[in-house]
């Protein structure tokens, strides 16, 4: 079996069975791609290779100047495509088995306080055209916790107002119901009478939520550019991103004692390991914690 059929039939699992988004199968794919190249330059197929090629792969990935927590990403999606293969009954053993994963430090992304959310969504010009969406933006990516691919595929007809709950299709394809608090939905009402109901709409978009200015759906990469910007106008000098108001969302519902798995439910994470990264807690507040419960810590 040559690399690219194989690599065909990797696409076409993740797509069809592992139910993938796009992003994440071509992320995959760039993974595979890496050991494509290194096995080319020594002619071997994919059963060809064996323990040692592939600790040798990783050495080739360190020499790059690959972070370590690269290199494990990479192996986890190289170790995905041997269990494809194992599958499919194209190789016979899995060469990926007894490979170590490089260690990984659990380093933790900047969160934001309170306040500094705050600044951020007053450093919005509402008096723009678009300012009221932005506003709106920024509100449910807070309220909700939401990834960035899910806020840009939000739909109107999955916004439960009367409920309070919107449904979100996550990663593979899973569906989840998460609740929205009303000043988000209220600033939606604001950005849909002000703006959203007077545009011209694209055939295919007239579901999703945020538009652009050519009435489609809005882009990811706008987003990035948003906050940046804002948190520029904020002043405010953390490495942010959107997923930092999620990591903040999920930080602030339990530093307020949000029970973990009701946060795992509406991150939409499979395992509660996932969920326990977005818990780094001060340790202030560890130690006002343990004091305030802890039977022998009481005067």
């Amino acid at each position: 079996m040559n690399w690219q059929i194989a690599l065909r039939g990797f696409r076409s699992y993740l797509q069809l069975e592992k139910s993938l988004s796009l992003n994440s199968i071509e992320a995959y794919e760039n993974d595979v791609r890496k050991l494509i190249d290194f096995a080319n330059a020594e002619n071997k197929h994919p059963e060809d290779l064996r323990l040692e090629d592939l600790r040798r792969f990783i050495t080739t990935l360190r020499e790059i100047g690959l972070s370590a927590t690269s290199q494990a990403r990479i192996l986890s999606g190289i170790r995905s495509f041997y269990n494809y293969l194992l599958l499919e009954n194209e190789v016979k053993t899995d060469p990926t088995e007894l490979l170590e994963m490089p260690r990984v430090g659990r380093k933790l992304p900047d969160t934001l306080s309170i306040a500094e959310i705050s600044s951020i969504i007053d450093a919005i010009d509402r008096s723009l055209t678009d300012g009221e969406r932005n506003k709106a933006i920024l509100e449910v990516l807070y309220s909700c916790g939401l990834r960035v691919s899910e806020l840009t595929d939000l739909r109107i007809s999955n916004i439960y107002t009367r409920d309070g709950f919107i449904r979100i299709v996550g990663k593979g394809n899973k569906e989840r119901l998460v609740p929205i608090g009303k000043p988000a939905l209220d600033q939606i009402e604001r950005y849909k009478q002000q703006l959203r109901d007077h545009q011209e709409i694209k055939k295919g978009n007239e579901d999703f939520l945020f538009l652009n200015q050519r009435g489609s759906k809005i882009s990811r990469v706008y987003i990035f550019t948003l906050i940046k910007s804002l948190c520029l106008k904020a002043g405010i000098r953390k490495t942010i991103s959107p997923h930092t108001f999620r990591h903040s969302f999920a930080t602030h519902l339990v530093e307020n004692g949000a029970d973990l798995r009701a946060v795992q439910e509406m991150l939409g994470h499979e395992s509660i390991t996932t969920t326990e990264i977005y818990t780094h807690l001060d340790r202030s507040f560890l130690k006002e914690t343990i004091l305030k419960y802890h039977p022998r810590a009481k005067n």
